[in-house]
């Protein structure tokens, strides 16, 4: 453990060599500072990177205890709370860990690992919209895959986004787009939705020939059709926006 004086002010750190890194680094985080340095450092080159980053280093320490200290305790993301996920609401599980990130896994639930540091609900709603969004992404490209090799169905490019109207695109040039809210949908859903673009590689218009063919490729296109149209309006993410308002 390394000691940098900054001032009248001693910041203490653990150094750690790592031949995988090609720049030196800080992090910060609430009670440790870690100094990643090259595999081949001396002591003189990790002083001199330090002095050159003892303001910085200095002010990074001085506003996370900041923040740490006014930031209100987490309430709307709780251990028990709900959150909507493929159809319906699962239970979240919140717990506290001593690593730098934040990290979301699904285990029966929304498991959220939340550093000590992080006491708002904005910074936990901010990581459940990506983990969200990647999932989606994923579960896209899964499925365009599996229509793909069965259909020879094959899209331009595949994007996921915010979308204004619709839950989902196919331009001109056979590029795709679907809205990432659909991973609050079920996941035939969220299937439906890809078919129906893919179709439209076919046939631009709805016509009768559209909806035959997209029976032939989705025999069963029906019955998440109509979930859609009933429940569509119950896909959003405002429960997030809140808590990234607050």
């Amino acid at each position: 453990m390394g000691v940098l004086r900054i001032g009248q002010t001693e910041v203490a750190y653990e150094l750690r060599r790592s031949a995988a890194t090609s720049e030196r680094r800080i992090t910060v985080m609430p009670g440790h500072v870690e100094v990643m340095a090259l595999a081949t450092d001396d002591e003189e080159e990790i002083d001199a990177f330090l002095r050159r980053k003892r303001r910085w280093l200095f002010n990074a320490v001085r506003e996370l205890e900041a923040r740490a200290a006014t930031r209100p305790v987490v309430s709307r993301f709780a251990t028990g709370s709900k959150v909507p996920y493929r159809g319906r609401m699962v239970r979240l599980t919140v717990r506290r860990h001593d690593g730098p990130h934040i990290e979301i896994s699904y285990r029966r639930g929304l498991v959220v690992d939340v550093p000590s540091w992080v006491r708002t609900d904005s910074a936990i709603a901010t990581e459940i919209a990506v983990w969200l969004k990647q999932r989606v992404r994923r579960d896209v490209r899964e499925i365009a895959s599996v229509y793909q090799t069965k259909f020879d169905l094959r899209p331009r490019s595949i994007r996921v986004a915010d979308m204004r109207g619709g839950w989902g695109s196919c331009g001109p040039s056979g590029s795709l787009t679907v809205s990432w809210l659909l991973i609050f949908a079920p996941r035939s859903v969220l299937e439906y939705v890809v078919a129906h673009e893919l179709a439209h590689l076919k046939h631009r218009s709805h016509g009768r020939a559209f909806w035959s063919y997209l029976r032939s490729i989705m025999p069963s296109y029906e019955k998440p059709k109509a979930w859609l149209e009933v429940h569509q309006s119950s896909l959003n993410a405002d429960f997030l926006r809140k808590a990234n308002l607050r």
